[in-house]
């Protein structure tokens, strides 16, 4: 698996998880789909993805998007 289906998949599983979380436990937990989606936009435009790092050095190879 690549870095960048590797970071996709995080943060779709995140959204999922967060939006689960806000129906069953609070609303608030609708921040943290905000934040992996303020996130997704950042790295987007900078380059720069937290999570792609925590992947590569798991050992994931790299792809298009995060080299």
């Amino acid at each position: 698996m690549t870095i960048d289906r590797a970071v996709l998949m995080f943060a779709g599983s995140m959204v999922l998880i967060s939006l689960a979380l806000a129906h069953y436990v609070s609303p608030y937990w609708l921040l943290l789909t905000a934040f992996v989606g303020l996130n997704l936009i950042q790295s987007s435009i900078t380059g720069f993805c937290p999570a792609a790092i925590v992947f590569r050095k798991l050992g994931c190879q790299t792809g298009v998007a995060f080299k």
